[in-house]
């Protein structure tokens, strides 16, 4: 079974940014999944079931913390790994974010490498 990753950001930059970070991933047969808001991650997460979310706090009809809260305590997929991505890193952000079951929060902005290398662990591929 194929691993997947959702990036999930309402700012086309990081998209592009995020996805050139784990473009390697695909060598691996990792599928890369983009989201622009809170509504639509729900929905790829719902049918795609990712192995690992990057999910951006600041979106419109759907926050971050709101997706994570969904995901984690209604649904109950406890094995979709969410990293919170934020330019916020006030330790108010971090708390929220463990509330809503986060596995990970990641301040912007973030290096590319750490990302990638941060993808590999939680995926289980080998790093390099």
């Amino acid at each position: 079974m194929n691993k997947k990753v959702l990036i999930v950001d309402d700012e086309p930059n990081i998209l592009i940014l995020m996805e050139q970070a784990l473009e390697s991933l695909e060598d691996d047969g990792v599928e890369l999944l983009t989201a622009k808001n809170g509504e639509e991650a729900l929905e790829i997460i719902q049918t795609e079931k990712p192995n690992l979310v990057f999910l951006d706090v600041m979106m419109p009809k759907m926050n971050g913390f709101e997706v994570c809260d969904v995901v984690k305590h209604t649904l109950r997929l406890q094995e979709v790994y969410i990293i919170l991505l934020t330019a916020k890193g006030q330790e108010f952000d971090k708390q929220k974010g463990s509330d809503v079951g986060a596995d990970l929060y990641l301040t912007k902005p973030f290096r590319p490498k750490v990302v990638l290398e941060i993808s590999r662990e939680v995926l289980s591929l080998s790093v390099i």
